[in-house]
């Protein structure tokens, strides 16, 4: 069954939600349409995490994701070795006094570099989001730990509220129902 989804000029994460609901429904064929990059990059990502081949076409300044899911693309996430979630909700390692706070940070994203493909997803929140932006003392070590395949996401309402979207240096846009479908789905979840 097909199903088109109109998701223009929706707030994150409401296009996300739309389209996960269709897909819940067991939809198998649908297209959902956006008009922001930020509603592409999302919902693009939830489809190919959820084993859907997608295709994007720009009409105006609309972009139709065609969805479309074969049995072969099923994925169990519960099965995916080393699928940790971490989420940063500061540039602050703890509580106390901010050298020392920044020091252990850095100290805890160099360490990371150090496990072997345990950690699946690095999620950024509140000030978290100014280790990801330009300026950040850790943007070496975020940039090897996402070439190693570890997902970099930053909350856009986030950036957006700090002024720093433009800034963004590594990773991608994320919403916050892509936030707890990854926390909640994977097999540990750890906040700092």
């Amino acid at each position: 069954m097909d199903r088109i989804i109109d998701a223009r000029d929706l707030a994150c994460p409401e296009p996300v939600i739309m389209t996960k609901k269709a897909m819940d429904g067991g939809l198998i064929n649908l297209t959902t349409i956006v008009n922001q990059d930020v509603a592409l990059e999302n919902v693009s990502r939830l489809a190919k995490s959820h084993g859907y081949n997608i295709d994007v076409e720009q009409v105006g300044s609309d972009f139709h994701i065609h969805m479309n899911k074969t049995a072969d693309l099923e994925v169990d996430q519960q099965e995916v070795p080393g699928d940790v979630a971490i989420l940063i909700s500061s540039r602050l390692f703890g509580h106390g006094e901010e050298e020392l706070g920044q020091i252990l940070m850095r100290s805890f994203i160099y360490a990371l570099n150090e496990l072997d493909g345990r950690i699946q997803s690095i999620i950024f929140v509140n000030a978290g989001v100014f280790l990801s932006t330009e300026g950040s003392p850790v943007i070496e070590q975020l940039s090897a730990l996402e070439k190693r395949g570890v997902e970099i996401l930053s909350c856009g309402t986030c950036l957006d509220f700090y002024g720093l979207k433009e800034k963004l240096l590594v990773g991608k846009v994320t919403n916050m129902y892509s936030i707890v479908e990854i926390m909640t789905g994977s097999s540990r979840a750890l906040t700092f």
